[in-house]
């Protein structure tokens, strides 16, 4: 099975944390669904480094990673799944957030995020469950 190593970003701006929606993709079961916005390490990367550069790639801003919030395992069909969660903040708060890689982003109060309102990857499920307990 293969293994797959990524960081997520829970980047935080006024108060409200950025979720982003993911478009289609080979994996039915994580098309269309919310998660926090990150991607894979690439060889010698450290998880800040990573996490600095996939933001700039997917989102066009620039991060200051702060604390490590949780690290999820999560077993996927067809995947096994380490995702590292580290708070963030936005260099420059006043630029704008341009998606590149997904298809809608919504900026949520972390104690306000809903499994309702939005339907979440699995693996990010733990993740909104902590924020949603106000460990932010």
């Amino acid at each position: 099975m293969k293994k797959v190593e990524v960081v997520a970003g829970l980047i935080v701006k006024s108060g409200m944390v950025l979720c982003v929606q993911r478009g289609v993709n080979k994996y039915l079961y994580i098309s269309h669904k919310w998660e926090f916005p990150g991607g894979k390490l690439e060889e010698g990367e450290d998880h800040r480094t990573a996490l600095t550069r996939e933001i700039k790639e997917e989102l066009h801003v620039g991060v200051n990673v702060r604390d490590h919030m949780l690290t999820v395992e999560h077993q996927y069909p067809d995947f096994a799944l380490t995702m590292h969660a580290y708070r963030c903040e936005l260099v420059d708060e006043s630029l704008p957030v341009t998606l590149t890689e997904h298809v809608a982003l919504r900026w949520h109060k972390p104690t306000e995020l809903s499994f309702a309102e939005l339907e979440w990857a699995a693996a990010d499920v733990p993740i909104v469950a902590l924020l949603q307990g106000g460990r932010l």
